[in-house]
């Protein structure tokens, strides 16, 4: 568990002042358009919200551009939490965003913090995904929501075929071209193909005490959406 959690760690550290061209590009634009679905989510819900494995800060700037309220954002890098905050440093909505540098698997917050959280993209590379959840659900005020953007692998029978090549070639190429870092793309690949079924997701959640859930494809199912509630 503790050797996934230093090669993340150190991935997303070499990989940081390029990490969101690469996903730009390997996304073909489309990666914008699912983080605002994604804030979306919560647009109906106070502040403070908890933005986990945050990065770069992308997904707590759309979730306070979209509703102004204060948004706590964990990441486990902190060369992604510094290289988010010198980027928004001219961005007048940067004060809502309170970054910490942290564990997702253990959050350093009460019972009952936030009224809703995300996680982008960070779920499947958690060492204990259910772990994650379970300090989530103890983290949300009751009623509090629970927003999940992560990678998926798309069912459609001839859209599928396209998609693999696309992970085992081009994206690492793109990737190790940009960054410097292959390596680290090719883990990505990996670990999407690797990573459990939407079914099974909505299984962790729904163990780990959420209700009302719900997810959803986009994209032709190159990423899902999860939505939870705590009770």
């Amino acid at each position: 568990m503790k050797d996934k959690k230093h090669f993340v760690r150190e991935k997303f550290s070499r990989v940081t002042r390029r990490y969101d061209l690469v996903n730009r590009l390997g996304s073909f634009g489309r990666d914008a358009y699912w983080r605002r679905r994604t804030a979306a989510e919560l647009r109906d819900y106070p502040g403070p919200i908890l933005d986990l494995c945050a990065g770069t800060l992308t997904l707590a700037r759309e979730i306070v551009r979209q509703v102004p309220r204060p948004v706590v954002a964990l990441d486990i890098t902190p060369e992604m939490l510094l290289y988010g905050q010198w980027r928004l440093r001219k961005d007048l909505l940067r004060r809502l965003i309170q970054p910490v540098c942290g564990d997702a698997e253990e959050l350093p917050f009460p019972e009952k913090t936030f009224y809703g959280a995300t996680m982008a993209f960070g779920l499947r590379n958690l060492a204990q995904p259910k772990k994650g959840l379970f300090e989530v659900h103890r983290v949300l005020k009751p009623g509090g929501k629970l927003v999940i953007l992560e990678f998926s692998r798309p069912t459609n029978p001839l859209f599928s075929p396209f998609y693999r090549l696309y992970l085992r070639n081009y994206l690492p190429l793109l990737g190790g071209l940009l960054t410097g870092d292959r390596e680290a793309y090719l883990y990505l690949a990996r670990s999407i193909y690797a990573f459990a079924a939407p079914e099974v997701v909505l299984a962790w959640l729904e163990e780990t005490g959420f209700i009302e859930l719900e997810a959803y494809p986009l994209t032709l199912g190159v990423v899902t959406i999860y939505t939870g509630i705590k009770p």
